[in-house]
């Protein structure tokens, strides 16, 4: 029989986060304060998270126990199933075998809800009673409400302006878990005021959104700030995604040769590509090519520069050392909303400037039309972010083919794309556009980088 699906039971679920910090080469280069630019303390993080999300944040150990708690919230939907792409092999008339890890069976539909659980955990173990964000496409949005509701915390969230009014339904589903959604920027804000004051049309971005959650985050005690992206914790967390995908490949009989994945922030890429990363750094397994996708219309990785810069537009977050477009980069309003931040998950980062991972930028109309293809063949709608690990995925199936060579492909499908049909209906009505930015706008975004001496 050819297998489709690959499933575990719920006592294979991983037990320990992943750090790959514990296996690179090189350590990573120290976070610094906002204000004098010298290495953060443990002390300095406390306005914005709970202790025991700070020591994640910092250490290197290689794992990080998971407690019963978040396993048992974690079995309402893990294992996720890993599928072999057969039918998507056939139209492509490949001979390369692709696999896909599906995290849209989660309750939010997307890997979200694998780092939610956790911190909002960690907030409740400490007496947080509210719990603050951001969020782009809606997908980290709806993934803390959900986490906010099954722990009785409240939620806040600063919803880019762009997705607030692209994606209504994503609104209402985080209202319908409790939380509270305000477009960003907003005027409740000191940060949100002044970018109105300064552009009243301004369509928001994740560093304005980031800018309003932490001013507000800081001014209450019982109120702390929660990321869905970037942090080292959080890339940490998603994790349990590529430890199961070793596990079902195991099943398969199979081990990729090739793993792609979208990045915006970095931890759905982190997720299922650190554990097979860390198995070839320590000598584990045979080499694999890490192929990380993102948008044109936001090429952190591909055009932006490796440095010291703020997490937000207002620069109250410490500085780290990440690729970059620059803190008051706006991107265009493209549909994958999760992809549209300045920077990159500072890990991800270092991972990438040590040559261990290649990176690609797509257009939004090739990336849908891989969707497309993908959702004909296989059945399962794609969100937009997810579009681009698809079309990396594609790509290097296609490539197989024109090489005559068979080649193992896993991508991890993020997220499904049931809350994001006004993006497909345009997209097939041709309402669409294509963005990309020049060198000169790249470099007019990187002018104005902090100097740290």
């Amino acid at each position: 029989m050819d297998t489709i699906k690959y499933t575990l039971s719920e006592n294979q679920i991983p037990q320990s986060w992943y750090n790959i910090q514990a296996d690179l080469p090189t350590p990573m280069a120290p976070v610094l304060h906002p204000g004098t630019y010298q290495p953060i303390t443990a002390k300095d993080l406390e306005p914005l998270f709970p202790a025991a999300l700070i020591s994640q944040e910092v250490t290197t150990e290689r794992w990080i126990e998971i407690p019963e708690e978040v396993q048992s919230i974690y079995r309402q939907w893990r294992p996720t199933p890993l599928y072999r792409a057969r039918r998507l092999e056939e139209a492509l008339d490949t001979p390369a075998k692709i696999y896909y890890k599906y995290e849209g069976v989660s309750p939010a539909g997307s890997h979200k809800p694998n780092t939610a659980i956790p911190q909002a955990y960690y907030n409740k173990q400490a007496g947080v009673k509210r719990l603050i964000t951001e969020t782009g496409a809606g997908q980290w949005g709806s993934s803390l409400a959900v986490a906010g509701a099954f722990f009785g915390l409240e939620v806040v969230v600063y919803m880019v302006k762009v997705s607030y009014r692209q994606k209504p339904y994503r609104r209402a589903f985080m209202e319908s878990f409790g939380a509270r959604v305000i477009a960003s920027p907003s005027d409740e804000t000191q940060a949100g005021r002044k970018i109105l004051q300064e552009n009243p049309d301004s369509t928001g971005s994740l560093g304005i959104a980031i800018s309003e959650a932490v001013e507000v985050a800081v001014q209450d005690e019982q109120t702390k700030y929660s990321l869905g992206s970037v942090l080292n914790h959080v890339l940490h967390h998603q994790t349990v995604i590529g430890q199961e995908a070793l596990t079902q490949l195991e099943q398969a009989g199979d081990y990729p040769d090739i793993i792609v994945g979208c990045t915006g922030g970095g931890s759905n890429f982190a997720g299922i590509a650190f554990p097979f990363m860390g198995a070839k750094l320590r000598g584990e397994q045979s080499d694999i090519k890490f192929v990380a996708v993102e948008p044109a219309a936001c090429p952190t990785l591909t055009k932006g520069k490796y440095t010291y810069d703020f997490g937000d537009t207002a620069h109250l977050t410490p500085l780290v050392k990440m690729y970059t477009l620059g803190s008051t980069f706006v991107p265009q309003g493209i549909h994958a909303g999760g992809l549209r931040y300045h920077g990159m998950a500072p890990l991800l980062s270092h991972v990438v400037d040590l040559g261990l991972i290649e990176t690609r930028a797509f257009t939004q109309l090739d990336c849908f039309a891989s969707g497309l293809t993908f959702a004909r063949s296989e059945g399962i709608l794609p969100a937009p972010e997810a579009n681009h690990a698809v079309k990396g995925a594609i790509d290097e199936a296609l490539r197989c083919k024109e090489e005559g060579v068979s080649k193992t492909i896993l991508f991890n499908l993020c997220g499904h794309g049931h809350f994001d049909m006004q993006a497909y209906m345009d997209y097939q009505a041709g309402l669409l556009r294509d963005t990309e930015y020049s060198a000169e706008e790249i470099a007019m975004a990187l002018s104005g980088l902090p100097v740290i001496r």
